[in-house]
């Protein structure tokens, strides 16, 4: 069976106060279903925890109106370390999430007056989608981009859930072996190189980068297809100097984003070609693996600059935790969209502040 990749099923944030910070993505991003929450020792993480076994709470949170999800990390046997420097465009690693909004002139407007860290005005990247970017109270930076894509209504000027990333790179060409040729985001929207009108806000944005947003050529399948919704993958590679690693001495699980999570089916093809492309697992937890609400498989590559791509093969799942309701995924068309009403249903398990 060959492997599917149905979208992105969350982004990690780590961060030092899990409550608070949820609560702010809560509030200004939709992000209040929780679909986990699990506190306890990472030991399958120990290579990127310092060769030590590190504790840590954290919950996945997903949007009611669609979009890839969050893990918000934090570290319980450890503070979790800030990077010695401000992040800057072309550095090496995860430096932007993409949030989708309907309206981003509205979006714009309700942070505005929220008094939020807007970094730009609305504008319009290199295909003319109007977007503008923001920090959250961690100094995180986010896009807020134009989507039509949508699962359920949109009722308000909030964002929906994860729609992409901007990946630092150092050599956008060897990291197309990865992010198109094995994880089939294969459909060039854009490839450019400049100073970046749209950009120049940014911290790094006055430099020259090349850039290239990448996009899946068919519908993405699988259970949570249609929830998750499209991806968007833009590489962004300095030309005249040398990006930084972003996590340069520091761990997985330390501030920033610490990982982009794939939801993933038939884990052993996709395993298999990994290995084949040069990028085999670095962490593997084998069977289905117990989160206590949840269980499944996980694992771990790393792109050529060492950035973390996470794969999650999901078997159990709650609906609605409050009535016991728990979905079995086993045993199902793998490549078939679950009902939208099975999964409208976990609607009934929101954190309402």
């Amino acid at each position: 069976m060959e492997k599917i990749i149905s979208g992105i099923q969350q982004i990690g944030i780590g961060n030092t106060d899990l409550e608070k910070n949820w609560a702010w993505y809560r509030k200004y991003f939709g992000m209040d279903i929780p679909v986990l929450r699990e506190a306890a020792p990472a030991p399958l993480m120990i290579n990127y925890t310092g060769n030590e076994v590190q504790s840590r709470d954290a919950v996945i949170a997903l949007n009611t109106k669609g979009g890839g999800g969050f893990e918000v990390w934090q570290f319980t046997s450890r503070k979790a370390q800030p990077a010695n420097f401000e992040l800057a465009l072309g550095d090496l690693g995860i430096l932007i999430c993409k949030m989708k909004s309907e309206n981003v002139q509205a979006t714009y407007n309700l942070f505005k007056r929220e008094g939020l860290e807007l970094l730009s005005e609305p504008s319009y990247d290199p295909i003319g989608k109007k977007h503008f970017y923001m920090k959250d109270p961690l100094g995180n930076i986010f896009e807020v981009v134009e989507s039509k894509d949508w699962f359920g209504p949109v009722k308000d000027a909030k964002t929906g859930g994860a729609s992409g990333a901007v990946i630092g790179v150092s050599d956008i060409d060897a990291s197309l072996k990865l992010y198109s040729d094995v994880l089939g985001f294969s459909k060039v929207i854009y490839d450019e190189t400049n100073v970046f009108e749209d950009l120049k806000s940014l911290p790094g944005g006055d430099r020259k980068i090349r850039r290239v947003l990448l996009h899946h050529p068919k519908p993405l399948t699988g259970p949570f297809s249609e929830m998750l919704g499209e991806v968007y993958i833009e590489l962004q590679e300095l030309k005249e100097e040398k990006g930084r690693i972003i996590f340069k001495d520091r761990m997985w699980g330390d501030q920033g984003f610490i990982h982009l999570c794939f939801d993933v089916r038939n884990m052993d093809a996709l395993k298999e070609e990994c290995k084949a492309s040069g990028f085999e697992f670095t962490v593997d937890s084998q069977e289905s693996f117990d989160m206590g609400e949840a269980a499944g498989r996980f694992s771990y590559i790393e792109d050529p600059d060492g950035t973390l791509i996470e794969f999650v093969e999901a078997h159990k799942l709650p609906i609605v935790k409050k009535i016991g309701w728990y979905l079995d995924l086993k045993g199902r068309d793998q490549s078939k969209p679950l009902p939208k009403w099975i999964l409208r249903a976990m609607r009934f398990s929101r954190r309402k502040d």
